[in-house]
């Protein structure tokens, strides 16, 4: 029997201590948002189509809650265009991409043209 619970339990996400407090940050923002709107928590979760748990484990953090979801969410509360900010713009890969390029070397010079 104990070996049939085992494999019932969910297992929980491992999140890194940074990871918890942007998790931590999100699901304040979001809270806050909702609260803004003066909107319940039974109404923003019939609207997007969740159930109140899965808005309860939004606000508070919980790492397994899918992506969907906060997206639903998001477009309730009217702020779905912020998801599209979250890899918008990458100073971090464009540096990378640059020094890929520039340690290219060159393997064979142009041909000059004798005039």
């Amino acid at each position: 029997m104990s070996i049939i619970m085992n494999i019932m339990k969910k297992s929980r996400t491992a999140l890194l201590p940074t990871q918890q407090r942007t998790m931590a940050a999100l699901s304040e923002n979001l809270r806050l948002a909702r609260l803004r709107r003066d909107l319940s928590a039974a109404q923003v979760s019939e609207r997007a189509g969740i159930s109140r748990t899965t808005l309860y484990k939004m606000e508070t953090g919980d790492p397994g809650v899918a992506i969907g979801a906060y997206l639903r969410v998001l477009y309730v509360l009217n702020l779905e265009g912020d998801l599209l900010k979250l890899a918008g713009d990458d100073p971090f890969g464009r540096t990378l991409q640059d020094a890929k390029l520039a340690s290219r070397v060159r393997e064979r010079a142009s041909k000059l043209r004798k005039g």
